[in-house]
Formats: C-alpha cells, sequence, structure tokens
C-alpha cells in the first residue's frame, strides 16, 4: 500500500490543493507525531510477544495474531485465556467484546469521513487503534478537516512496530521469563494519560469519561474480566447521550 494510494482524492473542504496533489507532507506530519507513541509500543510490545512466546505461539503465529488484530487489550485478553488446546469461541467472544469500542470510535470518526472515498477509508481503519484513532480526530477537530494521509503517517507506523516488536517478544520472552516484573506494562497507562491530557477541553465535557471509567473500574474490582471494557464504553456512550439531551432540548427552545 503505497502514500499514494492512501491519499484522499481532490475534493472541496479537505485542506489545500497543494497537500490534496502531494500526500507526501501530510504523511511525514503524521510520522512526526506519531514518533514518540510508537515508541512508547516498544515495551509494550515485548510484554506481549513474550507472554505470546510463553504460552507456544511461534515467532510466525504471533506477528499473525497482532497483525491481523491490531488492538492490544483484546490480544493480551486472548493471550491470557489461552490454554492448549485454546479455548477458540470463548477466546471470539471475549475479543469482540473487548473490540466492540471500535464501534463507538468509527462513530466519532464518521463525520470526518463521509467525504471521503469508502474505498481508501475502509482499508486505511483497518490500522486504526486507540491512539492513532485519538491523534486523528484531535488533528481532524483543530484543523476541520481529516487528513487520511496524516492518519496513515500515525497509523503505519504503529501497526509495523506493533508486528516487529511482539515478534521480538515471541523470540526473547521464553529466556527473559515473567517480563511483567520489569515494569515494562507500565507503558500502556502512560500513553494513554498523555493522549488523555491532549484531548482534554473541559471538566463537563470530561463528564462521560469519569463515569466509564468508574464503571469499568468498579466491575473489575467485583468480578474482573474483559466484559468490563464493553460496560464502561456503553456507561460513557448513554451518559453522553442524556446530558447532552437537555442541551438540544434548550437550543430547539
Amino acid at each position: 500500500m503505497t502514500i499514494e494510494t492512501c491519499a484522499p482524492a481532490a475534493m472541496p473542504g479537505d485542506g489545500p490543493s497543494e497537500l490534496r496533489s502531494n500526500p507526501r507532507p501530510e504523511f511525514m506530519r503524521g510520522l512526526v507525531a506519531s514518533l514518540p507513541v510508537t515508541a512508547g509500543f516498544v515495551p509494550f510490545a515485548l510484554v506481549l510477544g513474550a507472554q505470546a512466546g510463553q504460552k507456544g505461539l511461534s515467532a510466525l503465529e504471533t506477528p499473525l495474531m497482532t497483525g491481523l488484530n491490531f488492538a492490544g487489550g483484546s490480544e493480551f485478553a486472548a493471550i491470557g485465556l489461552w490454554t492448549s488446546p485454546p479455548h477458540l469461541a470463548l477466546i471470539t467472544a471475549v475479543t469482540l467484546m473487548v473490540n466492540s469500542r471500535h464501534l463507538l470510535m468509527g462513530a466519532a470518526l464518521a463525520p470526518f469521513l463521509k467525504a471521503l472515498p469508502k474505498r481508501r477509508v475502509l482499508p486505511a481503519l483497518f490500522l486504526m487503534c486507540d491512539e492513532s484513532w485519538a491523534m486523528a480526530l484531535a488533528d481532524a477537530r483543530s484543523r476541520k478537516t481529516f487528513s487520511l494521509a496524516h492518519y496513515m503517517g500515525v497509523a503505519l507506523p504503529m501497526w509495523l512496530a506493533w508486528i516487529a516488536f511482539t515478534t521480538l517478544g515471541a523470540l526473547v520472552g521464553p529466556v527473559l521469563g515473567d517480563v511483567e516484573t520489569l515494569g515494562f506494562d507500565m507503558a500502556f497507562p502512560a500513553i494513554f494519560l498523555v493522549l488523555l491530557r491532549g484531548m482534554w477541553t473541559s471538566f463537563r465535557a470530561a463528564r462521560p469519561w469519569l463515569v466509564s471509567l468508574a464503571v469499568a473500574a468498579t466491575g473489575h474490582l467485583l468480578a474482573p474480566g474483559a466484559w468490563t471494557v464493553a460496560a464502561g464504553a456503553i456507561a460513557g456512550l448513554t451518559t453522553a447521550w442524556l446530558w447532552a439531551a437537555p442541551r438540544k432540548t434548550g437550543a430547539a427552545a
């Protein structure tokens, strides 16, 4: 997949004409912006790869999993449930549950994507993860337009780094033992704290986030499991809708 293939066609309201005809500057802008977050992927990917290797996945099977299902949370859940032989129905159900948040992420991007051709948008969204989504959404809101080339500059390095370092983790994991004792797993919450800080606008706007966090954390304390991710997402979405409804009613009046 080349940069030019992923670039949006020339359309009204889609940025300066020189960026539409030459997507390279936008791609490079996304690439530069992605570097700190991509670097944060490294220890997290090593932990996942090491755990996969210790569960018996080979250096070929691990990158197939991480490349085809580019979603760290569901991959950690799948590896945690992995047995020999694996319970495929259970792993599939948990993966779908954890990845259900992508429905909400896609809905948030939809207003910015509706003018772009689906033949380019849909393959590009295969590379979407929490971090690339957050960065792309923040950029689209600030610039009032969605740059597909910028998004690819953000998402593609993350995807490649994820595959490369989970593979490396699978190779060295059996030698290192329990890599979580080294504290590598702290990279994941650290990345999200930085992303949330960049998306912060006000306490009022953050209330659905806080409700989502409270529901997911309470569920984890009472009955740990992958279901808490979906519960938190649904709670946040419902809260946002309920708090938005009176404001719309008032505006109509």
